[in-house]
């Protein structure tokens, strides 16, 4: 006999229960149907990669490795510098917010061949796009390299003036000459007439614009300025500069990075100070009078915005304006607007 006949053999009685429970699981079901088709379902948006070279359109439906824009990103500053920590903040700050991939990638100490080797090593891994500081005409080669493997580039910080004749597709930084250039028109504005533009790293070429930029300035007020190479973490450095200024009966001074600007303040009086960076004891130091001036050129922005720039192309193939500078600089805070900025550099933002 089968178990339908036995059920069906029972009292009713003892079928009741039986019925009961088939009754309440059908409701169950059904009012778990009635709740489904209430809820709100989430769909995304398949990921759209642009290959190829810069002027090639989006291939729909091809998306990237594991569902994510992968993004590579070498710069030349180490990794424990205050400067390149704010850059650090900015690039993965705009990851989280993008759900992007990022592999940050600097040398423990500035080296040339290890940058080139670390931009060969992330062309390798064939990113969605890449990030490199220019420091020096000596990375073209890898940047070329990369561009003929397709692999959109974008550079920030140093390379303002190299970045087009690489096949860079934008940079995203301030025009280091320009920098100088309007930082040595506001040591003129306050009498500088012979100024020493201290420079931590010659053959530099966004830190030698800078200095050229000053020249610029003091030429047309009928002034001069030189270079002084220095060591910016050389306890000796603060003597050099006292001496290098009572040489030149130097009236003004432009340290082309924070470090270098500090080791002024701490060791000249009477000289007008001016230096690139900020930091919160730069900016105390401004706050006191004790700088004049700090060249802004927003950091924070050239981690960020290369990362949203290259993460819309990757998706959606939109980009800026190609052989453009995208301007993050300079700007200039004084004793007035220290204050905020302050806030914000402790911050690791400004």
């Amino acid at each position: 006999m089968s178990a339908w006949r036995a059920r069906a053999s029972e009292s009713p009685v003892a079928a009741r229960p039986a019925r009961a429970w088939l009754l309440l699981a059908a409701l169950l079901v059904a009012a778990l149907f009635v709740a489904g088709c209430g809820e709100a379902t989430v769909e995304r948006e398949p990921t759209v990669r642009v290959s190829g070279t810069p002027n090639s359109s989006p291939v729909p439906g091809a998306p990237a490795p594991d569902g994510a824009v992968r993004l590579a990103v070498v710069t030349h500053g180490p990794a424990s510098s205050k400067f390149w920590a704010i850059i650090r903040n900015g690039v993965e700050s705009a990851a989280r917010r993008l759900d992007v991939l990022v592999d940050y990638q600097s040398p423990d100490e500035y080296s040339l061949q290890r940058m080139s080797a670390l931009i060969d090593d992330a062309v390798a891994t064939k990113p969605d796009g890449l990030v490199v500081s220019i420091p020096e005409p000596g990375l073209a080669p890898a940047i070329r390299r990369a561009v003929r493997a397709g692999i959109p580039v974008v550079s920030i910080n140093s390379g303002s003036g190299e970045f087009r004749r690489l096949g860079v597709l934008a940079h995203v930084g301030q025009e280091e000459d320009r920098a100088g250039l309007e930082a040595g028109r506001r040591l003129a504005d306050a009498g500088v007439r012979r100024a020493l533009c201290i420079n931590q790293q010659v053959g530099n070429t966004g830190l030698d614009l800078r200095c050229a930029g000053l020249e610029k300035a003091m030429r047309e007020v009928g002034g001069r300025s030189r270079v002084l190479a220095i060591t910016d973490d050389d306890p000796g450095t603060p003597d050099r500069i006292a001496a290098a200024v009572a040489a030149d009966r130097a009236d003004g001074v432009l340290a082309t990075n924070s470090l270098g600007g500090l080791a002024a303040a701490d060791t000249l009086s009477g000289v007008k100070i001016g230096t690139f960076d900020l930091g919160p004891d730069v900016l105390k130091a401004v706050q006191a009078g004790r700088i004049g001036f700090a060249v802004d050129q927003q950091a924070y922005l050239q981690g960020y915005l290369p990362i949203e720039m290259l993460a819309l192309r990757a998706r959606y193939g939109i980009f800026p304006s190609q052989g453009d500078v995208v301007a993050t600089g300079p700007h200039f805070v004084t004793k007035g607007d220290a204050a905020q900025a302050l806030e914000l550099s402790e911050r690791s933002i400004r």
